[in-house]
């Protein structure tokens, strides 16, 4: 059973990174949550029992904080989000994968626990939906490719979530739901995320 975790980051380059953050925090600060981010994101995903599959906006780093042995450090393919995310399925498909999942860098709440539980019920489910909190996704998990679910959509809208699972059930897939959780995109999120802390 060939498990795939597929991750999709952005270099962390000053400006490039959490821009609507940036807009009301500044680009230092942004970029500084941005690492906090990156390092929750990384901790989940060693603690999960798969092979992991790194995605890098611009160029894979082979000097940063993603240790090279635990990490296969790809770039993202060109095109939207739709065709970035299509292209990493189907090469981890070609390579054999019968379990994938997708996770971006946005949610701090994520852990390897909960990743572990989302590749644990795709060996009854024929799909794994994390929703967030904004009405979009946090993880999406598939067993066999099915590209409608990346063409056409209305990403970095509220409508991306129940636009997801409306194409899942209109294929008639099974779909294990997960736990609502909390994307970090805008001051006030990265507040309650905080205070959520405590």
């Amino acid at each position: 059973m060939h498990r795939i975790l597929l991750i999709f980051i952005r270099n962390p380059i000053p400006g490039k990174v959490k821009t609507r953050l940036a807009s009301t925090l500044g680009d230092a600060e942004a970029l500084r949550i941005y690492h906090l981010l990156l390092e929750k994101t990384r901790l989940a995903a060693l603690d999960c029992q798969a092979e992991r599959w790194l995605f890098y906006s611009d160029f894979a780093d082979a000097a940063d904080n993603w240790p090279n042995e635990a990490f296969h450090k790809k770039v993202q393919s060109p095109g939207d989000l739709g065709a970035r995310m299509a292209s990493a399925f189907e090469q981890a498909f070609a390579e054999g994968a019968k379990r994938l999942i997708i996770i971006g860098s946005d949610c701090p709440e994520l852990d390897g626990a909960l990743l572990n539980r989302a590749f644990d019920a795709l060996d009854e489910a024929d799909g794994v939906f994390g929703p967030a909190n904004d009405g979009g996704y946090y993880l999406l998990g598939i067993k066999k490719m099915h590209p409608e679910l990346f063409q056409d959509m209305p990403w970095s809208t509220e409508s991306v979530g129940a636009e997801t699972l409306s194409r899942m059930a209109a294929k008639g897939l099974s779909v294990h739901l997960l736990p609502e959780l909390t994307d970090v995109d805008t001051e006030e999120d990265w507040r309650v995320y905080d205070r959520k802390m405590g």
